[in-house]
């Protein structure tokens, strides 16, 4: 099994590599949306799939990541405070804060569980909300900020055409090959804890609290951490989808993108990294594709000609989803294809 396994994945890595050659800017847009939606949903994954802690203050972290990344690689030119730094330094600055921020709520994280935990991270929804639309000199408030393209050792990620094997490269192409980067080293690094000492304590903590205090795992720390490691993967995600953007809006970082990252987790599956990238690439690829091809399915049209829009369409149908598997598939998209690889050929 392992041998067509590997075959396979090497030739879905050839596809990702030579899709900006072939595809056009929609595609390739659409792709990053689901690169970024899959690192935070991997971060939010060792929480609430291997922790079984619930939050709903996801979309908050991304907030601090992608406006830290702003705030530290912004040159101030636009009116808005910015410090210039590297962008580099500030894609780095930028997870750190987040994770800063998730560590100064981890003493509450590692002490609460359940729906109180999950109350005590929405308020965090209201007071990023409240940040992004008036601390204006930060984030430009309902306008939100430009966000500076990423300079890799001297090769600037934005708009301007560079040619590569008589194909033109602009932003979507560039910013392709540093999201595969990002998601590769995130999955990996999960990965690794998932499958090693702290992934196996997590785990317990989920199972069985009680059971996992008296092995000696020591559960406050641990969800501490947890809930850390999640916020710095959410600020990653930030910064690729700001980058992704090209500028920020506070409107976006709100309460329903939490349940988005949620719906993520559980349509994909609990705990497992595959399947917290298999989720983020449904729930983040539905409503763009229905977007796009909106004409030519039923009862789905532009917003206020009449049907459903795109995006309340996408919305009604990975809700449907996330019902569907909780009911007839606990473990998720993951579940199906294990199943799928066990049956005899």
């Amino acid at each position: 099994m392992r041998r067509p396994r590997f075959w396979l994945g090497g030739a879905g890595v050839l596809v990702l590599l030579v899709l900006p050659f072939y595809v056009d800017r929609f595609w390739l847009q659409s792709g990053l949306f689901a690169m970024a939606a899959a690192i935070g949903a991997i971060g939010l994954n060792m929480l609430t799939g291997a922790t079984g802690q619930l939050s709903l203050g996801h979309a908050f972290f991304l907030a601090v990541g992608a406006y830290g990344y702003c705030v530290l690689a912004g040159t101030g030119d636009d009116g808005v405070t910015g410090l210039g730094l590297p962008t580099l330094v500030a894609v780095v600055g930028a997870v750190l804060l987040a994770g800063l921020a998730g560590g100064l709520l981890s003493p509450i994280a590692g002490r609460l569980r359940g729906a109180y935990l999950g109350i005590a991270t929405l308020a965090l929804i209201f007071i990023g909300q409240h940040v992004l639309f008036n601390a204006r000199d930060l984030t430009g408030g309902y306008n939100g900020r430009d966000v500076p393209p990423l300079n890799v050792f001297g090769l600037r990620l934005d708009d301007e055409t560079a040619t590569l094997l008589q194909v033109p490269f602009q932003s979507m192409e560039k910013l392709w090959y540093a999201g595969l980067v990002l998601l590769a080293v995130g999955a990996f690094f999960a990965r690794g804890v998932l499958h090693g000492r702290p992934g196996r304590a997590m785990n317990a903590i989920r199972d069985h609290q009680i059971a996992a205090g008296v092995m000696g795992v020591p559960v406050a720390r641990v969800r501490a951490q947890a809930f850390v490691v999640s916020s710095m993967y959410a600020g990653l995600a930030g910064v690729l989808l700001a980058l992704v953007f090209q500028r920020t809006v506070p409107e976006y970082f709100g309460f329903a993108l939490s349940l988005e990252y949620l719906a993520m987790v559980v349509i994909g599956g609990l705990g497992s990294v595959s399947g917290a990238v298999l989720g983020a690439v449904f729930v983040s690829l539905l409503p763009q594709l229905l977007d796009r091809y909106s004409d030519a399915l039923p009862l789905v049209s532009a917003p206020g000609t009449g049907g459903v829009a795109p995006g309340e369409a996408s919305r009604y149908l990975y809700g449907a989803a996330v019902v569907a598997v909780v009911l007839f598939l606990p473990g998720g998209l993951t579940r199906l294809r294990a199943g799928t690889a066990r049956k005899p050929s």
